[in-house]
């Protein structure tokens, strides 16, 4: 007689833990699928968080800041669409409406049509035009650049007495560009010594403005 295991009770306990093993399994899978998706939520939000904070701690505050953001997205967008040239070569720091150009321009032209069309874009207070005539410095060159300025913006976050969000970095052809707000005079002047004090640094320009102390009234 040939046995009848799904008769069995020992044959449908077998069948009750694999179905329940199965279960398990499944909801693990869920779980850990949810807990990769909620980690990447998680992480965004974090993300977007940390920014959130790190704008509303700098002077110009978390809506000084987005409107700076929006101003350079606007003039790159005009720089685009009139020739992806300026696009691409002129470099920009944007500071409570302050506009810093830098980078290069193939000709004198070009270099005036990028302060143009910076002027143009609604909530310009003032443009600096630091736009080099000259040939590209290939990319070498923009890899010293880039150095340069990863090198500077370490110093200044790693230096207690400086408060780093305040300020922004351009390095074009070995020459430092400073903009943005410091405390003081003294705060400022460690600034621009960090930046003489680095290889390849051939000069330092400085466009920051030393906050006012308050009035008393």
């Amino acid at each position: 007689m040939t046995p009848n295991f799904c008769d069995s009770p020992i044959s449908s306990s077998k069948v009750r833990r694999v179905s329940a093993m199965r279960k398990t399994a499944a909801a693990v899978s869920v779980a850990i699928l949810l807990g990769a998706s909620l980690q990447g939520c998680v992480g965004a939000v974090v993300g977007a968080g940390a920014t959130a904070g790190t704008a509303a701690m700098e002077e110009r505050g978390l809506s000084g800041a987005a409107n700076d953001t929006a101003l350079r997205l606007r003039i790159n967008a005009l720089f685009s669409d009139r020739d992806e040239r300026l696009w691409r070569n002129v470099g920009m720091q944007v500071y409570m409406g302050r506009v810093l150009m830098t980078g290069t321009a193939e000709t004198e032209a070009m270099r005036t049509e990028a302060v143009k069309l910076a002027w143009s874009a609604k909530g310009v207070k003032e443009v600096i035009n630091e736009i080099q005539i000259e040939g590209s410095a290939g990319a070498s060159g923009f890899a010293r650049d880039t150095w340069i300025s990863t090198q500077l913006k370490s110093a200044l976050l790693f230096d207690k007495r400086i408060s780093s969000i305040n300020y922004s970095i351009e390095t074009t052809g070995g020459t430092v560009y400073l903009i943005g707000l410091a405390q003081n005079q003294a705060e400022l002047n460690r600034v621009m010594n960090h930046a003489r004090g680095l290889s390849y640094v051939k000069k330092v320009i400085n466009y920051v403005k030393i906050k006012r102390p308050p009035t008393n009234r």
